[in-house]
């Protein structure tokens, strides 16, 4: 009973963190569409994906849901030129890519399980946004179903592909550090109390961003994940924006 009163108090901390980690990771995201956005064609590339699968990495599926909703909502009240069928793509898109990545990931946080989790992340959202461009792009693009399936093997699907690797790319880059930041820092919520072995533990596979074997790889991985992704966007045909 004398460990109610501290045990409430610790989590109205969690849940106070929990919600500025929301807003601040949101707020990045939504940040990235005006600092690096390129315009394919009528579609929008951008990096937003990468910060909300960091955070859906740090504070679960559900995270990556709800950073993808207000970031897909900022942008229709502001940037979107395609109204609600564009918020309903640009959610379908963040939320697919971080939920996925966030699932696989979360079993065994693991270097070669979370190649995985990306693989399966690129995948999941190459195959709901081919489905979703099929029935919602005619209705913002004025195109019949026939003439959207056509642009698939031309342009959606090596779009979506390639804007899938990048995000993958970076994300992979960018978890570690920025993990390690915010844990050292403290911003992260302790959850349940650890034994000393079990923190050291912790520390030594989440915590530690060292330059060795596993972090040659992942830049490896990275950079020629970025390659095969500059070569698909600038093979596509179309006319490429930098905004």
């Amino acid at each position: 009973m004398s460990n109610t009163p501290k045990a409430h108090k610790h989590k109205q901390r969690d849940a106070i963190r929990y919600m500025v980690f929301i807003a601040l990771f949101s707020a990045l995201a939504y940040a990235l569409t005006f600092f690096f956005s390129i315009k394919v064609s009528f579609l929008t590339f951008d990096l937003k994906d990468t910060l909300i699968t960091i955070a859906s990495f740090l504070f679960g599926p559900l995270a990556g849901v709800i950073i993808s909703l207000l970031v897909a909502t900022l942008e229709l009240v502001t940037v979107s030129g395609t109204g609600f069928y564009g918020f309903i793509m640009n959610f379908a898109s963040s939320a697919t890519f971080s939920v996925v990545a966030s699932l696989v990931y979360r079993h065994r946080k693991t270097l070669n399980n979370a190649l995985i989790s990306m693989l399966c992340a690129v995948l999941s959202l190459v195959g709901v946004m081919m489905v979703l461009n099929l029935f919602v792009t005619p209705f913002y693009t004025g195109m019949d179903r026939a003439g959207v399936a056509a642009m698939i093997p031309t342009l959606l699907f090596p779009f979506n592909l390639a804007k899938g690797l990048v995000n993958a790319a970076f994300a992979l880059l960018l978890y570690k550090p920025i993990a390690t930041t915010l844990r050292r820092s403290g911003f992260m919520p302790g959850g349940a109390k650890k034994t000393a072995s079990e923190s050291a533990e912790e520390t030594k596979h989440t915590e530690r961003f060292t330059f060795n074997k596993g972090t040659i790889i992942i830049l490896i991985i990275a950079v020629v994940t970025l390659v095969i992704a500059t070569v698909i966007l600038y093979t596509l045909g179309a006319k490429i924006q930098f905004k």
